[in-house]
């Protein structure tokens, strides 16, 4: 019997989900997610197949080793988890595009050529971002429009990257990336998704918007494809393990000064994220296995705290810390398990995210400012999830609401005990390292240092409680007044301006005045952006496309 690759599983799901209504498509979904898992698990060697030829270029739609096995095994695992969580959703446009959004992150995975690893990654654009808008609310969309612009911006300088990458080398293999201006491109493009600063805004203002199902999906694969994409082509670059120190540090601190649950955690995305950029660029075995085993422990432990987050917001309808609290009582299951994801994520030793910290920390001692940079995130972290959970679940507050449905606390349940056995055995994940690590992180000294700082935060947090860390209204923005995706946003105006002054100056008298003006009735070059808001975006798109091409043609 051929061998049926487990992305193929979840494109057939797709197809399914799409024609089937309620309980059927509930039940399809899970057979589906649990036969890619098994035929994972239990019958994908690693091995290279489905080679085709197409317009000349050999492509590769199934490489499998222990780099991609590793990652695909958690991937599988979660779209198990995430259908069963997903269950109360009735959209069938979720169900459908969300399986199309798998199969195309495990496409990605299983790439062995750059093209099919590019084609993948523009499914997974398109996807991700009708995940962001199927619900049509306003902010929704609008997100998802920056999320597809910034994320489009991406995609051409990742395929100006590989078309300069084949031109130096003929060869469009994953193996062979040129160094100079092709690695560079390459190395961008990867790094908008992985959520590098200056690229980050699209991920709080995203993530923080999306229905909470949809934010769920895309904490687990967008940014962890792109960890793997790094793990694959960029280990032991330095530079990147600098990108990911400043991303940690950077994340961390942009999520103390949030009031807005989901944004909270969308920050905290990018700083754990940049633990595994750290370890990545530092390029040794024990580095690499440290941001890979990182990667599993934050997909469980992160799933969880948006699970969690989104009980919340499914029984209550609200995602402000402000608004927040009391739900000790009324869901318990809900708190308790957001409670052992918080120290999950602060690396509290007993933990699984104290076991991957312990080993980058173990990795990065060639680096002091590495070592403290990911030790002070750490610190950051606890003091943050003090904040997470104390205003948003602990503290006294009269809310009468029910526990989320069994469809959500079963999944919640699952993972927070999967994050307390991966702390307590280290062993039942890094087994599967692709490096094979396997070090002792449960000695004296490195329980001391994580329990060091762990009081430390604890007590800078009750200290500031009340004055410094209690949440309000004014302190989250929008994305559209917040200064970082501002900086965005008035590069994207600039550009798309200076591109319709070019045009008005050369084209006007060829094209109609409604381009230019809102009424048509004089030719003048519009004084607002809002008056051709697709106009710009377009432009903005076409200048970058004619870069690509120009770069190309320059290199050939």
């Amino acid at each position: 019997m051929a061998y049926v690759p487990p992305q193929i599983i979840f494109l057939t799901g797709a197809i399914f989900a799409f024609f089937l209504k309620g309980k059927s498509r509930s039940i399809s979904n899970v057979f589906f997610t649990l036969s890619a898992f098994i035929m994972l698990v239990f019958f994908t060697q690693p091995q290279v197949s489905y080679v085709y030829s197409f317009a000349g270029f050999e492509m590769i739609l199934f490489n499998a080793d222990r780099i991609s096995l590793f990652v695909a095994y958690v991937f599988a695992f979660m779209a198990i988890v995430i259908s069963i969580y997903s269950m109360h959703v009735k959209e069938k446009v979720y169900h459908a595009v969300s399986m199309l959004y798998i199969f195309s992150a495990m496409g990605m995975l299983f790439a062995g050529d750059f093209m099919t690893f590019f084609l993948f990654g523009e499914i997974m654009l398109i996807a991700a971002t009708v995940l962001i808008c199927y619900k049509k609310e306003k902010a929704a969309l609008k997100a998802g429009m920056r999320y597809f612009v910034i994320h489009l911006i991406g995609s051409s300088l990742l395929l100006a990257g590989i078309l300069v990458n084949y031109t130096a080398t003929e060869s469009m293999s994953i193996m062979n990336i040129t160094q100079g201006v092709p690695a560079i491109l390459i190395l961008l493009g990867i790094g908008v998704n992985a959520a590098f600063i200056p690229f980050h805004t699209w991920l709080p203002d995203a993530y923080s918007k999306a229905p909470f199902t949809a934010s769920l999906l895309l904490s687990v694969f967008t940014t962890k494809s792109a960890v793997y994409a790094l793990a694959r082509f960029f280990p032991g670059v330095g530079e990147v393990a600098y990108m990911g120190a400043a991303m940690a540090l950077f994340g961390v601190v942009m999520a103390l000064l949030q009031s807005d649950a989901r944004k909270l955690l969308s920050y905290h995305v990018i700083s754990q994220v940049g633990f595994m950029v750290a370890g990545v660029g530092m390029g040794t075995f024990l580095g690499i296995d440290g941001a890979l085993y990182h990667a599993f422990n934050h997909i469980l432990y992160k799933s969880l705290l948006f699970m969690c987050i989104g009980a919340v917001i499914y029984r209550t309808g609200k995602q402000n810390l402000s608004e927040l609290g009391g739900f000790a009582r009324s869901m318990p299951i809900t708190t308790l398990t957001c409670i052992i994801a918080a120290l999950s994520i602060s690396g509290v030793p007993l933990f699984n995210g104290y076991a991957s910290k312990a080993i980058l920390y173990e990795a990065s001692y060639q680096s002091i400012l590495l070592l403290w940079s990911l030790k002070l995130a750490s610190l950051g972290t606890f003091i943050s999830f003090c904040k997470f959970t104390y205003y948003g679940f602990l503290r006294s507050k009269d809310t009468k609401v029910r526990e989320a449905p069994l469809s959500m606390t079963i999944p919640m349940v699952t993972l927070a005990v999967l994050c307390i056995a991966g702390g307590i055995y280290p062993r039942l994940v890094t087994i599967f390292l692709p490096y094979y690590t396997d070090i002792i992180v449960y000695i004296p000294t490195k329980v001391a240092d994580a329990m060091m700082f762990t009081i430390a935060a604890g007590i800078i947090f009750f200290l500031g409680m009340k004055k410094v860390f209690k949440p309000h209204a004014a302190i989250t923005q929008d994305p559209q007044t917040d200064d970082a995706s501002n900086r965005f946003s008035d590069l994207h105006d600039y550009t798309a301006t200076s591109l319709k002054h070019f045009i008005y100056a050369r084209f006007a008298k060829y094209l109609p005045s409604e381009l230019f003006s809102k009424t048509g009735a004089d030719h003048n070059v519009p004084t607002s952006n809002k008056d051709t808001p697709a106009l710009d975006s377009s432009l903005t798109i076409l200048a970058i496309t004619i870069a690509a091409l120009l770069l190309y043609i320059t290199f050939r």
